[in-house]
């Protein structure tokens, strides 16, 4: 079987197990990675999200991750809302949760997809002994770089090679997938294998999907026909921009996430900065304002599992029930949930500032119950939210 071939087979395989699309790209094609990843760093935009610093070498280049992969097929899974994703906003009694976390962990669910489609992909490669489709067999547009080792982790020259005789002595097939969990820049690789291009918002568009898709990776020793990157499409649209509520973009493609809601409700520890509390409005977890606004959903596509359908109770949960949560309940209430990772006290810490942003004076006893609560962020929170609603 040829590359194209087997990529072909793979493509369809991929459609048939729910993905939305997929295509491939060569590890060291994102060379553009680890000067703006270090740019980024050093402006501190990263704020306290101390990973985003370590393992540099890996996560700005995806060569040195894993040298001996020769491709990265890269995949998108679906998630676009059935309902209007900003709606929320609107009910000030009510949180407004990000779309990608109102069922099931996105990441337990493209990864078992992954899983499969890896399982796939070597059995049907391994059953075509001596194919040459192997790393050995030099299949493919472009000529990998050197050798270079992880702890170095420089990209290196592309290096011209000759493609090796056919073997008759099997190599097994390698793979590993990644799904927002590894230091894999998968943005940038989505755009260098033509899945989409970073847009303003420094999130990944597509002309085919819109905004609403998740991003899988597989690695792969396999050395298959790679597709063409995808240009920018943004041309002078601002609506990703302008709509922002903190201003967290300070230029287009680049992103602060220090003003960022979805950084500061999920990954920011302790009070959130006084200027930026009102500003978040009723966002309890996630934000979803700069894709909701990118006019290319107008092509985007159905999810094609049920398990991304929005839980009834997490469309616009009513916060005062929400602030009675206990860790228990907590955990309890988003078991199988991607909110479940922040923990009580964060979450809390959350509805706190919705309801400080509500005018709802029926809110002000919640607020003041928690005022002693045993996590200061969330005593902070709760004084702060019970001022607001008694002026």
């Amino acid at each position: 079987m040829t590359g194209e071939a087997l990529k072909a087979r793979l493509l369809a395989r991929a459609v048939a197990e729910g993905f939305a699309a997929c295509r491939v790209c060569r590890p060291w094609d994102v060379p553009e990675v680890p000067a703006r990843l270090a740019a980024w760093l050093a402006a501190g935009h990263h704020g306290q999200m101390g990973w985003m610093a370590e393992r540099v070498h890996w996560r700005g280049d995806p060569a040195a991750l894993w040298p001996e992969a020769r491709s990265v097929i890269v995949l998108a899974e679906s998630y676009t809302p059935a309902e209007d994703p900003l709606a929320a906003l609107a009910r000030r009694d009510c949180g407004a949760v990000s779309v990608y976390a109102r069922n099931r962990d996105y990441h337990d669910l493209v990864k078992k997809r992954l899983k499969r489609l890896a399982r796939w992909l070597i059995a049907e490669a391994e059953g075509d002994e001596g194919s040459g489709l192997s790393s050995q067999s030099g299949t493919g547009a472009r000529a990998a770089p050197a050798a270079q080792t992880p702890e170095r982790g420089a990209l290196s020259a592309p290096a011209a090679q000759t493609p090796a005789a056919p073997s008759n002595t099997f190599t097994p097939v390698g793979v590993k997938v990644f799904v927002d969990t590894a230091p894999v820049p998968e943005k940038p690789l989505g755009q260098a294998a033509g899945l989409g291009w970073q847009g303003k918002h420094t999130n990944l568009v597509s002309r085919e999907l819109g905004s609403w898709f998740f991003i899988g990776s597989i690695f792969t020793t396999l050395d298959l026909p790679v597709d063409a990157p995808e240009a920018d499409h943004c041309g002078s649209c601002r609506a990703c921009l302008d709509i922002c509520p903190t201003a967290a973009f300070p230029a287009p493609y680049r992103l602060d996430a220090r003003r960022c809601i979805s950084y500061l409700t999920i990954e920011h520890k302790g009070p959130v900065h006084t200027e930026l509390r009102a500003r978040m409005g009723n966002r309890i977890y996630g934000c979803d304002d700069c894709l909701a606004a990118c006019p290319w959903n107008k092509f985007a596509v159905a999810a094609s599992d049920l398990r991304y359908a929005a839980r009834d109770d997490l469309v616009a949960p009513p916060l005062a029930e929400l602030a009675g949560l206990d860790d228990a309940g907590f955990r309890a209430h988003f078991s199988g949930s991607p909110i479940k990772r922040i923990g009580r006290d964060r979450f809390v810490r959350n509805v706190l500032y919705a309801i400080g942003n509500s005018g709802d004076p029926r809110l002000l006893a919640v607020a003041q119950r928690l005022a002693g609560d045993a996590d200061p962020a969330v005593a902070d929170a709760a004084r702060w939210a019970a001022l607001r609603l008694a002026i």
